[in-house]
């Protein structure tokens, strides 16, 4: 039987040791708790200062939606990328479905983040991500993503030989 590996308390850099998103696209403060290949707890702390906040209504300041679908994105990569062959990997977006913004998100806010894996086979990564501020649904979307790099390997041989 194999022990169970689980992650605790990443902190900004280390979290980015496991996905390539940098500043000013980089939106996870926290990875509280993540087991590879089932779920990750994370949070981000949303201040007035972030980038975004002056130029998305002024007069009533809130987090846009593409802020927080790769919010919770950036949270649901640490449910895979955590497995050591991923590490640092590359991903993309397949699909982004049933998005959900329940809340508005203001500067101030912390959204707690729970990302679960559904499936990973073959360079694809399918799951559903949760944001709750203070303990009340704000957001939710189901994810497929992947890993370019993985999935050429299962691309089909189309060299046919005469």
């Amino acid at each position: 039987m194999t022990e169970k590996i689980v992650l605790q308390n990443l902190d900004s850099q280390q979290i980015q040791e496991y996905q390539q998103n940098r500043y000013p696209c980089f939106f996870v403060d926290k990875i509280v708790e993540a087991v590879p290949g089932e779920y990750a707890k994370g949070y981000k702390n949303f201040t007035y200062n972030e980038w975004f906040f002056p130029a998305h209504f002024e007069d009533e300041p809130n987090v846009p939606g593409f802020v927080q679908i790769e919010t919770l994105t950036q949270v649901f990569l640490m449910t895979f990328l955590t497995f050591p062959e991923y590490k640092g990997k590359k991903t993309g977006f397949v699909s982004v479905n049933n998005a959900k913004f329940r809340k508005k998100i203001i500067p101030g806010d912390r959204l707690d983040i729970i990302a679960e894996l559904d499936s990973y086979r073959r360079g694809l990564a399918k799951g559903k991500v949760k944001g709750y501020i203070d303990g009340e649904l704000a957001n939710e979307v189901e994810l497929v993503v992947s890993i370019p790099e993985i999935m050429l390997n299962f691309r089909p041989n189309t060299n046919k030989e005469q």
